[in-house]
């Protein structure tokens, strides 16, 4: 196992039990305490968890893991999930992608369309992700608009007055939105207000919405609502969903697609 992957697996623990112990932690990966502590001290450093005497707590009341130590999460299904979204993209489009895993593959999926590498443009895209658009601006193939805004380290996205100010005044033909949580009585939500918001505004810019989002976040809540479930049009998902759920999006006037 890789330090990277003793991280991740560090965090994933102790987002699930809010505290690790070094040993047990050491027992469960496989390797000693003292790197068990030498990670927790690293980490500590970059201030993704608070070091107590026999191992760490999570930092502060609110958690959120960095999107870089969440791209590893549900890896396969994602990269199904992000083919089968970027497939239903048409040249010439102008598209808007939320900050997230899947949209970044998505972005990623999009990059690599034989069909989509030449063309002044042959996509325009419209994001609020840093990470987006520093992936896609070097393709001269893709006109990149990204918002201004005061970013969020966690997740890259940029949000507030100036980032809505921008989208404000933009349409899009499709906008693809990733998720925290999406419920077909309760609608798409994220645990952030303020991206809950930007995701909104992009959405209401948009003719078509798409949300692309795994199983684990179907049938389930999440703090802040973007928008009910009849805004959406189109959700990729993978097969991990269940038939009732799928069924009671469909009844909800939504286009199920399992990658």
């Amino acid at each position: 196992m890789t330090r990277k992957e003793r991280w991740q697996t560090l965090l994933d623990l102790l987002v699930e039990r809010g505290e690790l112990e070094v040993e047990p932690a050491a027992e469960a990966l496989g390797v000693s305490a003292a790197t068990i502590r030498r990670d927790l001290d690293q980490l500590a450093e970059q201030q993704l968890l608070v070091r107590t005497r026999g191992g760490a707590v999570l930092h502060g009341v609110s958690y959120e893991l960095p999107l870089r130590y969440r791209t590893s999460r549900r890896a396969a299904e994602k990269g199904r999930i992000s083919e089968t979204v970027a497939a239903l993209i048409v040249r010439g489009e102008v598209i808007g992608l939320t900050g997230g895993t899947t949209t970044t593959e998505v972005a990623r999926a999009l990059a690599a369309r034989p069909d989509l590498a030449t063309g002044s443009p042959a996509l325009t895209v419209v994001t609020n992700a840093l990470n987006i658009a520093g992936e896609l601006v070097i393709r001269p193939q893709f006109k990149i608009v990204l918002t201004g805004g005061v970013a969020r380290p966690q997740s890259y996205e940029l949000t507030g007055p100036l980032a809505m100010e921008v989208l404000g005044q933009l349409s899009v033909d499709t906008a693809v939105v990733g998720v925290d949580a999406f419920d077909p009585a309760d609608g798409a939500a994220t645990r952030h207000e303020d991206e809950a918001a930007m995701n909104r505004l992009l959405c209401e810019r948009a003719r078509r919405v798409v949300i692309a989002a795994d199983s684990s976040k179907l049938g389930v809540r999440a703090f802040a609502r973007i928008v009910a479930t009849d805004a959406v049009d189109i959700l990729v998902t993978d097969t991990g969903l269940s038939p009732a759920v799928a069924e009671a999006f469909e009844a909800a006037g939504v286009e199920v697609i399992r990658a």
